[in-house]
């Protein structure tokens, strides 16, 4: 059996704030980029950085003192790890205090009216951050979302920030520390006033879009099995400031600093390289709304994102559809648009369901096959479906009714629900 390959040595620490203590302030679609990224990261047929080489920050855990541990832990990591290359990743509001020229990251648990008290002073993230021993360390701040983040969802309504506050894009020199180290890098998603925007169909924030393309392989060329810092430069300084024009005509530039060498950041396709085609042969086909993203993990697992009419489908141990919204566990799962004409089951005998006709198919599904009856050549209704948060303790659940309706998110966790498997 071919082994898998590994980023062995990658670490990550995402901090996606989420949820604000001071509700007003609260910004969700970070959680949605930073699990996004995640699943990109520990993709094995993608990134394929170890699952437990990588902590993430939402909501609630998003704290000061949180972002503070995490960064003590790649600290730890990289001590004992002398190839280690860092990740460290923030998507939150960031906020510049003009009457001390003080930047501030602007966590979860933030006391409104004693910002420059409780918020994290961007010149202590600094610090903590010059304290980790890498040789390669990669920052990305996506934090200028006052009216970025917020116009789209709420009508534009700007946000009421402290007195003698305003919402910037971190300086230019705010983190020169940290790029005038050898091999560091630094990101930040716009520059000076500018704002970050989302998508407008609300799934992930423009940059985060592009950054997940980028270590796609949207930015290499074939024979190449590694994504590097400057393959994400690449990619982001063309697509992000087309994407923000394009869903809303405005200016978004994203910034990149590194004075010194290039370096790898995670695995290209598993370590495998592009395949014939290039980006254009890998990148997903446009999605439904709510579903950018379309893979499928485990041994022989299966996900569809559109119509398999006359298909015959050899079905797999777990699929995951969707940025998250659907999450399919057991055999036989399926998540398509349309339906027709399909056999399920584990296999049509020892040939490729391809190589039998339909008499043949039939005769050997009757003798071997373990999985449901031929569905007629015509969509038929299927079963209500009950979905349910994953949370614990949660009570949120979902009836699907037919094929087409959109899986919704848990209201209160924003996380997708999953299907209550019948036994």
């Amino acid at each position: 059996m071919m082994q898998t390959a590994t980023f062995t040595h990658g670490y990550a620490l995402l901090i996606g704030v989420g949820q604000s203590a001071w509700t007003d302030w609260s910004l969700p679609v970070t959680v949605k980029d930073v699990k996004a990224l995640q699943a990109i990261l520990v993709h094995p047929a993608l990134c394929g950085y170890p699952e437990t080489n990588i902590r993430t920050l939402t909501d609630s855990n998003a704290t000061r003192q949180s972002i503070l541990d995490g960064l003590q832990w790649l600290q730890q990591q990289a001590a004992s790890d002398p190839q280690a290359t860092v990740v460290v990743y923030y998507s939150g509001h960031g906020w510049l205090d003009q009457t001390q020229n003080r930047y501030y990251l602007v966590q979860h648990d933030i006391k409104p009216f004693n910002l420059p008290g409780s918020a994290l002073a961007a010149t202590d993230f600094t610090e903590a951050l010059q304290q980790i021993p890498a040789a390669r360390l990669l920052v990305m701040i996506d934090s200028c979302h006052a009216e970025g983040m917020a116009a789209s969802k709420e009508a534009g309504l700007a946000l009421d920030l402290p007195t003698g506050f305003v919402a910037l894009a971190p300086s230019k020199g705010l983190f020169d520390p940290l790029t005038q180290r050898k091999g560091w890098a630094v990101f930040t998603s716009c520059a000076g006033t500018q704002k970050s925007w989302i998508r407008q169909d609300q799934t992930l924030s423009i940059f985060t879009d592009h950054l997940i393309e980028a270590l796609r392989g949207a930015a290499n060329k074939a024979g190449e099995t590694t994504v590097k810092v400057s393959h994400l430069m690449n990619h982001l300084g063309e697509t992000v400031p087309a994407s923000a024009r394009a869903e809303w005509q405005a200016d978004q530039d994203p910034q990149c600093d590194f004075k010194t060498e290039d370096f790898e950041i995670a695995l290209l396709q598993g370590g495998k390289g592009l395949p014939e085609g290039a980006w254009d042969a890998v990148k997903a086909p446009p999605a439904a709304a709510g579903s950018r993203v379309t893979t499928a993990a485990g041994e022989r697992s299966i996900a569809v994102g559109g119509d398999v009419s006359g298909s015959n489908l050899v079905t797999g141990d777990g699929n995951v559809v969707g940025s998250g919204n659907v999450v399919q566990r057991g055999k036989y799962n399926l998540n398509a648009g349309s339906i027709r004409g399909l056999r399920v089951g584990d296999t049509y005998g020892s040939g490729t369901p391809e190589a039998f006709g339909e008499e043949e198919a039939e005769e050997e599904q009757t003798r071997t096959a373990k999985g449901f009856e031929p569905l007629p050549g015509q969509t038929q209704p299927l079963a209500a479906t009950k979905y349910v948060c994953p949370e614990p303790d949660c009570d949120i659940s979902w009836v699907r009714r037919s094929v087409g309706q959109a899986i919704p998110q848990c209201s209160i966790h924003q996380v997708a629900l999953v299907p209550v498997h019948r036994s």
